[in-house]
């Protein structure tokens, strides 16, 4: 029997699919390299935005057709947009057997089972106990990196968001299971953890043990070389954490902390918790503290209400904050958030204008910053291969930059110092010297 997934969205997205493959695999089912050669088809969803969801109809769509055999395969809507949509996916869709939500993987099994008998099912319930998956089972991708979830769920009131509909309230599994993942992660030869969360700085805990202190727990972790964390909120960066981030030597120097915009008042319609000059205090506040740290940052353009002065305001944050990296979206207005009933809203035309504005001025942000580096000595982790360019390696500097090189013999994991000779927006380019 054979199975593909379909995935869509962010690093938890990628990691829970690790932890359907990992059940299907112990279901007896093996990979396969398309939806027309399986027999199973999961399609892992994001509802973030509206041309998210959009894609996922429309691959739900072309799997109407026939697979292997001539038998239509069990198809199966997972992840953020089953519980959005919930029972009305079998209206329109009536060829899927199963919805389930991101929080229900664990009974993955019994969904397959109900649709060989035919029988539809349903689970979007938001189980608390989800962040107990036993991550044995996860498939990890290969490589010397690997994603562990530490808190799943949200309790931010964000006016556009539509995670805390999707994965439910914030639970954070205990330090000591995360270490027991992270230790057998380690010996089976994976360097480099990832933390992730929908606000993985909110963590905390049975006991009450904050991010902080669990990445000193992981930072003593034999053959851990790196460990990172995302998605953060700027609330969450606390004093705690920036010291953490300055004093344990595996914590990469970097952070992705999402402003959304520079403008006080969207801010306050955004119901963000903080202001402009708060959240520039606190990365004030990480640059002092920790040397060569990288900040990246989401930014959501023509919130409802947004004004040229806002947008001006949005401008000016990239020139004072000067992120590593800018992640920009148009606003996409989601059911049953709290921003599709403002007024004001940007016209659409005006949403992309702006949008191509903050790329154009971001890139030369980071055209100036990369080239700075020419010349320059890098730590690099190798990846593997470069996916535009096979015959070269790729890897990750601790801030989170992209490097190609030429690296015959090493492997995924090796740690290379690397000479910058070259430089995009985007991406370094350099020599292997040791």
């Amino acid at each position: 029997m054979r199975y593909t997934i379909l995935t869509w969205g962010c690093q938890m997205n990628e990691h829970d699919s690790e932890k359907m493959a990992g059940v299907l695999r112990e279901m007896g089912y093996e990979r396969s390299a398309s939806p027309d050669e399986s027999d199973v088809v999961l399609l892992n969803t994001c509802a973030i935005r509206e041309k998210a969801v959009d894609k996922v109809f429309s691959e739900l769509g072309r799997l109407r057709a026939p697979g292997r055999g001539g038998e239509p395969p069990i198809l199966g809507l997972c992840g953020c947009v089953a519980p959005l949509e919930g029972e009305r996916i079998f209206e329109r869709f009536p060829w899927v057997d199963f919805v389930l939500g991101p929080r229900g993987i664990a009974n993955l099994p019994a969904m397959i089972e109900a649709a060989r008998g035919r029988r539809r099912s349903i689970d979007v319930a938001h189980h608390q106990e989800s962040v107990l998956f036993p991550w044995q089972l996860a498939e990890r991708r290969e490589g010397a990196h690997a994603y562990v979830t530490v808190i799943e769920g949200c309790n931010k009131p964000c006016a556009f968001c539509i995670v805390p509909k999707t994965r439910g309230a914030e639970a954070s599994r205990s330090v000591e299971e995360v270490l027991r993942e992270v230790e057998a992660l380690a010996a089976s030869g994976r360097r480099e953890i990832e933390f992730l969360g929908q606000t993985v700085n909110a963590y905390k805990d049975p006991e009450g043990r904050r991010l902080a202190v669990l990445l000193a727990a992981a930072n003593r972790v034999p053959g851990v070389e790196r460990i990172r964390f995302t998605t953060s909120h700027p609330v969450h960066l606390t004093d705690d954490l920036i010291t953490a981030m300055a004093d344990l030597e595996k914590v990469c120097p970097h952070i992705h902390l999402p402003v959304q915009s520079g403008s006080d008042v969207v801010l306050r319609r955004m119901r963000r918790g903080y202001d402009r000059a708060g959240y520039l205090r606190r990365v004030d506040a990480l640059r002092r503290a920790v040397e060569d740290v990288e900040v990246s940052t989401d930014m959501i353009v023509g919130f409802p209400g947004e004004t040229e002065r806002d947008f001006a305001d949005t401008l000016s944050l990239l020139d004072e904050a000067r992120f590593g990296t800018v992640y920009a979206f148009t606003y996409s207005p989601r059911p049953g958030t709290e921003a599709v009933s403002l007024p004001d809203e940007v016209p659409g035309h005006v949403k992309d204008e702006r949008l191509a504005a903050i790329f154009e001025r971001q890139r030369s942000i980071q055209e100036r910053a990369q080239r700075a580096m020419i010349g320059t000595l890098v730590e690099v982790m190798l990846d593997g291969p470069s996916k535009r360019r096979p015959e070269e390696a790729t890897g990750r500097t601790p801030q989170n930059q992209i490097v190609n090189f030429q690296a015959p013999g090493r492997e995924p994991g090796d740690l290379l110092s690397v000479r910058v000779s070259a430089a995009s927006a985007f991406s370094l380019r350099g020599t292997v010297v040791s």
